[in-house]
């Protein structure tokens, strides 16, 4: 099975789990705190990757995930999930995607059309690079979104728990 395949089932197993409503933006940092942690990655309520910031520190995930989002998606993104001329502001976007919709889109991709122009998210379920990132790509654009983390690179954050060096070396193939 490909990884865009399980990626997508993953998403789709995840959706009951969705509220039908979307929460106000208030709301939002609400149900985004983290009540649980597992080997240094922070889960909200829910059982979806949250962040947690303390003192201006950010969790290694939320780092994790602002490298990355600025390796890949700030091109079409904008810095910071601001948005551009090409694609939407993600740091907006989130306030309305939960956990289980952004895994989709990211990994099947989607066509948008509309006011006479058309928007294309390409899929990144093949793109390891992407893929094996998800969770942290998630949690920072949710932090952004919340306004829980600032525009610009995190000035300090946790170590790299074991768990997420595992997973990358797994995920990675090494």
């Amino acid at each position: 099975m490909s990884v865009r395949i399980a990626i997508s089932v993953l998403a789709l197993a995840l959706l009951p789990l969705a509220s039908p409503s979307l929460a106000r933006a208030e709301d939002n940092a609400d149900k985004a705190k983290a009540v649980k942690e597992e080997g240094g990655k922070y889960l909200d309520a829910d059982g979806s990757p949250t962040y947690k910031i303390e003192n201006g520190t950010v969790d290694w995930y939320t780092f994790s995930g602002y490298r990355r989002y600025h390796s890949d998606c700030h091109v079409c993104h904008g810095q910071d999930g601001t948005g551009s001329s090409y694609a939407p502001a993600l740091a907006n976007s989130l306030k309305n995607i939960d956990y289980p919709t952004f895994l989709s889109i990211v990994a099947q991709g989607r066509k948008n059309t509309g006011n006479g122009k058309e928007n294309v998210m390409p899929a990144f379920g093949d793109n390891k690079n992407v893929y094996c990132y998800l969770d942290d790509l998630y949690v920072y654009l949710r932090a952004r979104a919340d306004g829980a983390a600032p525009r610009g690179r995190p000035p300090k954050h946790e170590d790299k728990a074991k768990a997420a060096k595992d997973a990358e070396a797994s995920c990675m193939g090494g």
